[in-house]
């Protein structure tokens, strides 16, 4: 799978450039998937925001309204109750999955519950598009600062990437340089802080930063 990891999504031409690199053929001729799960996680998300994902809303251009060919909806905690049989093809026939924001650790919890997480290595030419949390969740960890969900054991995520990953920088006024050199010092391996104007590309295990904007390592 490849992977394009952003803070806020397509917000920029060089971001797009990338997207579209990993695709192999113009957005307009992509289908994609988008998966709200992570939004049911977060107490700041709810059903309008997911309306707004899954209509493309304005507030939603820079992910699921970039213009694809065609776009459904992959709710995963539907997936369990109907089979993979089922929902796989429909996995297999996306270009992308366009993965929202909310709470990664709920996000992860139903990646692995699903079943779509021991896709991923069969999935070589798919690409996955994250924002927020739904980058987060490829992380080891996203830090206790991050965990919204209150079943989450800890704030372990998936580890398909090495490094961790502070989103929003100065999106917020709690999420400064400052903060995410404390988020770093605990977390204790790998990691950047990205603003909404960056992403982080991974291709066979190899990460590239595409940004217009703002972003540090933090720790090596």
């Amino acid at each position: 799978m490849k992977l394009l990891l952003t803070s806020g999504g397509v917000t920029n031409p060089t971001i797009r450039a990338a997207l579209t690199d990993l695709l192999g053929k113009p957005i307009e001729e992509c289908h994609a998937l988008c998966v709200p799960t992570a939004q049911w996680g977060h107490p700041m998300c709810g059903p309008a925001s997911v309306r707004g994902l899954l209509a493309a809303e304005p507030s939603f251009r820079h992910l699921t309204g970039l213009g694809w060919a065609s776009l459904g909806a992959l709710e995963l905690t539907a997936l369990p109750s109907i089979g993979r049989e089922r929902w796989e093809p429909w996995v297999r026939g996306a270009d992308v999955l366009l993965v929202d924001g909310g709470d990664a650790t709920y996000l992860g919890h139903w990646l692995r519950k699903s079943g779509l997480a021991d896709l991923f290595p069969s999935l070589p030419d798919t690409v996955w598009v994250g924002v927020s949390a739904g980058s987060m969740v490829m992380t080891p960890r996203i830090g206790d600062l991050f965990v919204e969900w209150a079943g989450a054991p800890d704030d372990r995520t998936l580890g398909v990437v090495e490094f961790s990953i502070f989103p929003h920088l100065d999106a917020f006024p709690t999420n400064t340089l400052e903060a995410a050199e404390r988020w770093a010092a605990d977390i204790g391996g790998p990691a950047y802080a990205i603003d909404e104007q960056t992403a982080i590309r991974v291709v066979d295990g190899h990460a590239e930063v595409v940004s217009e904007g703002r972003w540090f390592q933090l720790t090596r």
